[in-house]
């Protein structure tokens, strides 16, 4: 099973302030997708609309970001991923935008919804 996950439709997913520090936010969502990647062996790509600066590096979660920015730049990028990969059945994607979820669907992968992703990435 392969995750791409909508970075910020994820941290955006509960109003606790992230627009005050949208980097902290990134790297905080970063550091808990390692975790949550590292306990079985995930394979994990989070897509970011535009390049994290500073850079955010991570040896376990994929780094990503829309190679160019504007209106559901991430969105394309993560349609794009889907259709590029050979598996599509096998990858879910998680977002609560409903326009990319259809998207998504059509291009033959599963959907999660970003605030029980939060939850369950956040653990208890």
């Amino acid at each position: 099973m392969r995750w791409i996950v909508d970075a910020m439709n994820v941290i955006g997913s509960r109003p606790d302030g992230w627009w005050k520090d949208r980097h902290a936010a990134m790297v905080r969502l970063t550091t808990q997708l390692e975790r949550w990647a590292a306990v079985e062996d995930r394979h994990v790509t989070v897509v970011f609309e535009k390049p994290p600066s500073p850079p955010i590096g991570s040896e376990v979660v994929h780094i990503t970001a829309a190679p160019r920015g504007g209106a559901n730049s991430a969105d394309d990028e993560i349609v794009r991923l889907v259709r590029a990969d050979g598996r599509p059945p096998e990858i879910t994607v998680v977002t609560s935008d409903i326009t990319l979820a259809e998207r998504v669907r059509e291009a033959g992968a599963e959907i999660f919804p970003a605030k029980g992703f939060r939850d369950l990435i956040e653990g208890p």
